[in-house]
Order: structure tokens, then sequence, then C-alpha cells
């Protein structure tokens, strides 16, 4: 087991003193410019980039008051605000097709879909939930404008999918009774590179991680590797390997074997407990995870070696996500918080 010593912790000149062993204090960076203006908690954010012409992202948050904001990072303002889920919490947002397509999760227990196409701001339709929970729901195109979305079932431990956009359900996942796994608390839907039937992992109430096969819905592994609630991950298929943070101090790298058995392979304890969410950038180099202790935890993916520790939200961190696109030569990060902010970052973009 890890633990978090001798990290380069940004924004504190002590702990840079004590990581290089000189009483040379680097400069804390910044974030690279802040938005405000959301009104409530941030508790979601999606980049879309690659539609782009001139390669500027375009942000999407979601916050607790159901407002979606769509920013302008040229200009750092929201070019629109769009009202949603009757004024209850947003709590998950994708974009279908480009950025004229959006869907949203929020807490009235229904998903949206949104026409923003030639400056629309039109619900097409809305689809009811089983679950009042904070789970996110998990989204994955299957073809062209075809998806499946993951969402919470009607019953503890239950884990519905439905196609998209025809609404219908595919396949419902039922855990064994005994099983005890307690309620879903986060969903990633991918699809290995081999191109084969997709594949599930779901996190639990209980600090269970298992893995799904969907055609068969069958239950394939199952990881015990938290102690307490998963409250989020994600999973790189090119190595078959994820990321898990839990309300301990505890985050978990995990893999699958060659016959998809789950595998924990690192652990390292954090300093404060609490992380509310992980994404791994694309380029698979690092990854960042959101604490509830106001920072911003930035990790090499390779090795999970502690690289930075960013210091800039006055309140808990909900939400951390990466554009998928470099702009023009880095890759941004951006941060949502309690404190009604939204950071963006340039962290570790040199080759």
């Amino acid at each position: 087991m890890l633990e978090e010593r001798g990290v380069w912790v940004w924004g504190d000149a002590e702990g840079a003193r004590n990581f290089c062993g000189n009483s040379m204090a680097i400069p804390p960076p910044d974030p690279k410019f802040v938005l405000r203006g959301t009104g409530a908690s941030v508790n979601t954010l999606h980049f879309c980039c690659s539609d782009q012409e001139d390669w500027n992202p375009i942000l999407f948050s979601g916050s607790a008051n159901g407002q979606i904001h769509i920013w302008n990072l040229k200009t750092h303002r929201a070019d629109k605000v769009l009202e949603s889920h009757n004024k209850q919490s947003v709590l998950w947002i994708h974009t279908l097709q480009g950025r004229n397509g959006l869907i949203s999760q929020g807490r009235d227990a229904a998903v949206s879909t949104w026409d923003l196409s030639e400056g629309r701001t039109a619900v097409i339709d809305s689809i009811p939930l089983d679950s009042y929970g904070f789970c996110q729901c998990s989204l994955m195109q299957e073809g062209v404008g075809h998806y499946l979305l993951a969402s919470p079932g009607s019953t503890s431990s239950e884990v519905k999918i439905l196609d998209l956009p025809k609404k219908t359900p595919v396949w419902v996942l039922k855990p064994p009774a005994d099983a005890k796994l307690g309620m879903p608390m986060c969903l990633k839907l991918w699809q290995p590179p081999s191109g084969s039937r997709p594949l599930l992992l779901v996190g639990y109430e209980n600090g269970s991680l298992t893995l799904w096969d969907l055609s068969e819905k069958k239950m394939l592994s199952h990881l015990a590797c938290h102690n307490e609630p998963i409250m989020c991950l994600d999973f790189d298929p090119e190595r078959a390997k994820g990321i898990s943070g839990s309300s301990e101090k505890l985050l978990s790298s995990w893999g699958l074997d060659n016959q998809q058995n789950l595998k924990l392979q690192n652990t390292l304890t954090l300093v404060n407990a609490g992380i509310a969410d992980t994404c791994i950038r694309q380029d698979k180099k690092i990854l960042a995870t959101a604490g509830w202790d106001h920072r911003i935890r930035i990790f090499g993916w390779k090795k999970l070696k502690p690289l930075a520790v960013l210091q800039y939200h006055i309140a808990s961190v909900h939400c951390v996500t990466f554009s998928d696109h470099v702009v023009p030569s880095e890759r941004l990060m951006a941060a949502g918080s309690k404190d009604q902010r939204i950071s963006l970052w340039s962290v570790y973009n040199k080759p």
C-alpha cells in the first residue's frame, strides 16, 4: 500500500520545499481561468471538442439548481443556460452526435434528451427512471444515432439497460439475492477493443465492484476493493485497467486478467477521506480525482504515482474531467465545486 507522502503539493510552498529538498519554493500554479455564475453547486461537467472547426472546446456544466450552462471557452461566459429537471439537481450530462444533441439526468428521476441545433433549446424527450438516488447514468454509442444507457433499476442492486432512442429496456441485471451489494453507486459501460459484446462495470454501496456481460445478463467477476461505498470509477479498455474512489481515504486500481476476472493491483491512502469523482485523461498518461477536502489530485496512470495536489476551491470538489482534444497544443482539465465555481487547468501537457 502506498501512502500520499512526498507529493508535490502545488499551492503549498512548504510542501514544494519538502518535495524538492531545498528552500526554493516553486510558485503555485493558478487555474488557467475560472468560470462563475452557476448560481449553485456544480455537480457534473462534460467537454465537447471533436466537432469544432477551430478546435475550441465547449464545456457543459450541470448544477444543483437544475441549470445546464453551455460555456464558451473563448469568452469564458455561458452562451446559453438551459432550465431543466424541474429545477432539481442535474446529476449527469453527455453530448449526443456532437454539440447539437444533449442528454441529461436529474434528481427528478428522469433523463432528458435535447435538440440544441440552430440555436434551439428544446427537450425532445423525457425518460422516467426507476431510481431517485445519486448514481449517474452511463452511455455508450453502438452505432450512428444508436446508444445504450445504463441506469439504476427499480430494486436494490438492480441495473437497467435501455436502448436509445427507442427507450425500450434491453437488459435488467440482477445480482444474486444473497450478494448483499447494496445500491449501485456508479456505472461504466464499455466496449472491449476486440469489438466483442459490451460490458458493464458497477460500483456498489458495500464497496464491491462487479463486471457484467450484458448479452448474457451474467456477472463475470466480483471484487471487494473498498470498505465504504464506491463513489466513482473510470476504466481504460486498452490496458484493461480501472480506478475507483470511495467515501474513505482509499484510491484503488484494478484490472482484468485473460479470464475477465477483476484483480486488485494497487491502493493509495490519501490524507483526507472522500473522492467524489475520478477521470483518466484520454492520452492515458495521468488521472485526476475530485476531493471532498476541496483538492484536485493528479496521479500518473501507469504506476498510480502521486504528481500534484491542486488547491483552489473553498468547498468540496464534485467533478473533474478532461477535454477530449488537444486545444491547440494542450489538454484542458475542468473541475466543478460546491463553491459554485468551475476551474480550468493546463497540467502535465508536455510529451
